[in-house]
């Protein structure tokens, strides 16, 4: 009896081992969206061809900076942050049919230029809706910002 109660604790503690990391996802996840202005986003972190280098995530608008944290990550604070005067949308375009298995679906890739100490061009992936959400929140800048 004694050997079936310590199996029933290991198989009971691996269960809660196992459950804890994607309840913290789950729950970071309801953070970010409690927070508001959240909408799924994947960002191209590798530069190249073909499907490789997509990680799905979630961006936030956070006043002036538009911040993009990975969709499996534990990490409270933005994997990438893009400040609103330094963006410029380049052009926006329909995923490959090898971008798309990635992707979540019906998203559109947004190539973007990303002005500070250097110039760096990114790629975002989104919702149509989302995309006309980011034009607007790019065209919405207060007045007197200028864009570089």
């Amino acid at each position: 009896m004694q050997g079936w109660l310590v199996a029933v604790e290991i198989l009971v503690l691996v269960a809660l081992c196992l459950a804890l990391p994607l309840a913290l996802l789950a729950g970071r996840r309801r953070w970010l969206a409690r927070l508001g202005g959240t909408f799924e986003c994947s960002l191209r972190l590798r530069s190249g061809s073909g499907a490789g280098g997509w990680s799905l995530g979630i961006g936030r608008y956070n006043q002036e900076i538009l911040e993009w944290f990975r969709f499996f990550s534990f990490a409270l604070r933005p994997r990438k942050s893009f400040v609103r005067r330094q963006v410029r949308v380049i052009d926006t375009r329909e995923p490959s049919a090898a971008e798309a298995v990635v992707l979540y679906a019906d998203q559109r890739i947004v190539r973007i230029e990303v002005a500070g100490d250097r110039l760096e061009r990114c790629n975002l992936a989104m919702s149509p809706g989302s995309v006309t959400g980011l034009l607007s929140w790019l065209e919405a800048a207060p007045p007197g910002a200028l864009r570089s």
